[in-house]
């Protein structure tokens, strides 16, 4: 059996987390280290350190200028060492200011993961910080292309566009004053807001760290539920809530016999007569249907865990806490097209779901107006008609595609009231919200089954530009 001893219990990084929330105290092993020294420790605002931070918390470095700079666990620089006849030169011999107290904020993971360096540290200065690399799989269908082999591609680090919102007066007097830049929030962090939006069933689709238009469309949704702005900066009431409400945004889970055991397909194929002659359009790996599970982005799963075998029962991984399926009954949902979003009310008009979706094309756009629900199927097959459907390849034939999580409609189906169209899973979950569909309505898997469990037929559907 394999194990990783850089996993703890989620009892004991909660521990860990409290108490880095205590500010610093002086390490005597430090601080012997510059007593009767010629250098003094100086803040980045100029002001002698008083507490020396403790041995093993923090690096010192060399920066392209040569100076020596203190470099905490999150990569931030928190001081440097100056000449003691420098400092006291330029202060007319006295010290100035007491320092800041130097407190380590609690990690909303219980997991350290450092943030960008700052801009006056060169990237080169930390080789330790490991660039992203992803694996991606092509299962574009109008491709006609099935890859050999997985394709490793550097992605940055970027945050995705957002468009604004038009709201009414009453939301404008009603918004708190703009938030913090979120494009220095560590992926830890974001993950942190994506869970807790996620557990309040506000999706914000695939857990990925990352502030992009899905997360910025859920927090558009809390508002709409809760009358709360909720500062996507305000890392401490996050975590204060989601340990309250199920407990910190990570934990982690061993994997077990039957999760190795799959079954699994060696790949998905392209073409839909090919996945015409499969038994069942499984998951491709236990990675794969892990990331699922918690509803995680796979390479964001892959990337907390490097160099992890999934398919070794006993190993221990990293995976957000998700929590259990949203409750309720939904009595009306609105599909809206522009905001490439759907949301679940209940029958007082109450907001009590959000998901981001996929919804038409110019080419087969999505219904319009309203229709309703007319039956849910789950771990539905899909029956491929090019007369009535879209026409993929050189298929002109109808074919009968089996079921399973990488089907063309994923793991479940609500059918809609006007003929092939519906509400769907899908085997791409990284791409929900920001492509699009062949007129139906597309979430991630996870997110349909909620919305299944949650309608019943009848229920109205309204498709809005």
């Amino acid at each position: 059996m394999t194990t990783n001893s850089r996993f703890r219990p989620a009892a004991a990084f909660l521990a860990a987390a409290l108490m880095t929330a205590a500010p610093i105290s002086a390490s005597p092993v430090l601080a012997d280290q510059y007593r009767g020294q010629h250098t003094v420790l100086v803040t980045v605002d100029g002001e002698l350190m008083r507490n020396i931070p403790e041995a093993g918390s923090v690096r010192i470095i060399l920066d392209n200028q040569g100076r020596r700079l203190l470099v905490d666990n999150w990569n931030q620089v928190i001081g440097f060492e100056i000449p003691a006849w420098q400092y006291y030169e330029q202060n007319g011999g006295e010290p100035r200011g007491a320092g800041r107290r130097i407190e380590r904020r609690i990690d909303p993971s219980g997991f350290p993961e450092p943030p960008a360096p700052r801009e006056q540290v060169s990237r080169d200065t930390f080789p330790d910080t490991p660039r992203a690399r992803i694996e991606r799989r092509d299962l574009n269908p109008t491709t006609g292309t099935v890859p050999t082999r997985p394709k490793i591609i550097e992605v940055p680090d970027l945050e995705e566009p957002v468009q604004p919102r038009a709201e009414t007066p009453a939301q404008t007097e009603k918004k708190a004053p703009a938030v913090a830049k979120t494009s220095s929030l560590s992926k830890a962090q974001v993950s942190a807001l994506q869970v807790y939006l996620d557990r309040n069933g506000i999706s914000p689709g695939v857990i990925d760290g990352r502030m992009g238009s899905n997360v910025a469309k859920a927090l558009d949704a809390w508002f709409e539920a809760t009358g709360e702005r909720l500062d996507p900066a305000d890392t401490d009431l996050i975590v204060s809530r989601l340990a309250a409400e199920g407990g910190l945004a990570f934990t982690t889970y061993t994997i077990t016999a039957e999760d190795a055991a799959g079954p699994f397909i060696a790949s998905v194929p392209a073409d839909y007569a090919e996945k015409a002659l499969l038994e069942r359009l499984a998951y491709t790996s236990t990675s794969e249907m892990l990331a699922e599970r918690f509803h995680m982005d796979e390479a964001y799963l892959k990337a907390l865990n490097p160099g992890v075998d999934f398919t070794l029962p006993g190993v221990q991984i990293k995976v957000v806490a998700t929590g259990e399926k949203k409750t309720g009954s939904v009595t009306s949902i609105v599909a809206d097209k522009a905001r490439k979003q759907v949301r679940a009310y209940d029958a007082a008009g109450k907001l009590i779901a959000a998901y981001p979706a996929t919804i038409g094309s110019s080419d087969t756009p999505s219904p319009s107006g309203e229709v309703t629900i007319e039956r849910v199927a789950h771990n539905p097959g899909y029956t491929y008609n090019p007369k009535i459907n879209f026409k993929q390849g050189d298929n002109d034939r109808i074919l009968q595609v089996p079921p399973g999580p990488n089907g063309p409609v994923g793991t479940i189906w609500i059918a809609l009231s006007k003929p092939t169209y519906g509400i769907h899973g899908t085997p791409e979950p990284s791409t929900i919200g920001k492509t699009q569909s062949h007129g139906c309505v597309r979430l991630t898997n996870w997110d349909a089954e909620e919305l299944a469990g949650m309608v019943t037929p009848g229920v109205t559907v309204s498709f809005i530009e």
